[in-house]
């Protein structure tokens, strides 16, 4: 007996030595932060936007690019100490310059999916949208649910790439889409009665009525729908990833997101300043 616990201890004695060689030979951990250092490095968050999403963001008419959402991005920058850098592109576009580095993430109004989640990372989440629909005050009684719109005689319009489209295409299948570049060119089409009404988040169509509103437009009392948006991220920084959770969790139980929500959702003076 004696013998074989001289073996056992032994055998742990050989195993533990190797542990502290195999720790010492590799010394500290690897950090593993590509897209955090990369901005560390250039002193520059680059945040991609649509631009055209008001009120999460939007392009001025004299070409500043405003909103909730932009508000956010610099306060992520200043935390870090680097200046912020907008690329505004279409949204359909969005993903596929995260994957290509060429945003460091993207804060534009973004559902967080399980089908998009495959791709990147995603914090949050920031803020709580849901489906809505633009359609002119006097047809207003024709679309009212997802059933009435599930209809080959209706017509719609929703961002390419969007959830919007998903939304429509699963909900409503048999309803003819138009899949826009922009939400410019489906409000266009509401009002040239070229389409019925624009599917989109509830307080982008609040806003288009605001907007619009000598051209007699409405929208929806409540979504349709739940949509939680969120931060996206390379999936390949897990550091970076823990800061971002980091700033929108202090940003939320802080009180400034209510804060920055009451500044850009209650007070629609910005209004006639959009381009």
């Amino acid at each position: 007996m004696r013998r074989v616990r001289g073996v056992v201890v032994g055998v742990v004695a050989v195993v533990l030595g190797l542990g502290f060689l195999a720790v010492a030979i590799a010394g500290e951990p690897t950090r593993v932060a590509p897209v955090l250092d990369r901005i560390l490095a250039k002193k520059e968050l680059v945040v991609g936007t649509a631009a055209d999403m008001p009120p999460l963001n939007m392009t001025l008419k004299d070409g500043k690019i405003v909103c909730m959402e932009v508000d956010i991005a610099t306060m992520m920058a200043n935390s870090i100490e680097v200046k912020l850098t907008l690329k505004p592109m279409r949204f359909n576009e969005l993903l596929p310059a995260l994957e290509a580095g060429q945003v460091d993430l993207i804060l534009s109004g973004m559902t967080m999916t399980p089908i998009r989640n495959t791709r990147v990372a995603f914090v949050g989440p920031y803020f709580a949208s849901g489906k809505s629909v633009l359609i002119k005050q006097e047809k207003m009684t024709s679309l009212q649910s997802t059933e009435m719109m599930n209809n080959p005689n209706v017509t719609v319009a929703a961002l390419k790439g969007s959830t919007s489209q998903q939304f429509v295409e699963r909900f409503a299948p048999q309803a003819k889409l138009v899949p826009t570049d922009d939400y410019d060119q489906a409000i266009a089409m509401v009002l040239e009665g070229k389409v019925l009404a624009m599917i989109a988040d509830f307080p982008i169509c609040n806003v288009s009525v605001l907007r619009y509103r000598d051209k007699g437009l409405t929208t929806l009392k409540s979504p349709l729908n739940y949509e939680p948006l969120g931060i996206a991220l390379s999936p390949g920084d897990p550091l970076l990833l823990n800061w971002a959770q980091y700033f929108v969790t202090n940003l939320v139980n802080s009180g400034e997101l209510s804060l920055l929500q009451r500044k850009w959702f209650e007070d629609a003076s910005w209004v006639s300043q959009l381009k």
